[in-house]
């Protein structure tokens, strides 16, 4: 078994010029996250866990903020590629347990949403997901409302790398 630990954090985008997209559900508040790709934090934080606990390096590494292919990009699909490179060094996904921290909007009615579209893009079932909202009771830049941080644990079991086809 493998642990892989992500973090990701985004300060919101002015208002009225981003859609808020937290675990590839779309958010209804005036404040999206400001970002390279469509700024889901906790799809960015899920990215880091598997890529660590595979030892696969990051997100930044992957998709690098300064390659335009990556430009407003969907993260779920990032998080489908970042997995599709994990099962290909040998490794499959256990579970994860993510808490997303801000104090507005409220997120816990989203909760199984994001469960659902996170398991979706990791082949894997809804009860092997755990997002958890929290706030940060007013302390700090999130308590101030200017922007999310997300943590992220993943299990990986490892297997057998695949071998190479003969020729």
């Amino acid at each position: 078994m493998r642990v892989g630990i992500g973090y990701d954090s985004h300060r919101f985008a002015e208002e009225g010029t981003r859609k808020l997209i937290l675990g590839g559900v779309e958010i209804p508040h005036p404040r999206g996250l400001a970002g390279h790709s469509d700024g889901d934090a906790v799809a960015h934080a899920l990215i880091d866990a598997i890529l660590g606990a595979a030892g696969l390096g990051d997100i930044g590494t992957m998709f690098p903020s300064s390659d335009p292919r990556w430009r407003d990009a969907d993260s779920l699909g990032l998080l489908k590629r970042a997995y599709l490179k994990v099962v290909t060094a040998g490794h499959n996904f256990v579970s994860a347990d993510i808490t997303v921290i801000t104090e507005q909007p409220r997120l816990t009615r989203y909760v199984d949403d994001m469960r659902e579209k996170l398991a979706g893009a990791l082949v894997s079932g809804y009860s092997a997901i755990s997002v958890k909202a929290k706030t940060n009771d007013g302390m700090g830049w999130i308590g101030r409302g200017e922007g999310v941080a997300v943590i992220a644990v993943a299990l990986l079991e490892a297997g057998s790398p695949p071998r190479a086809a003969s020729a």
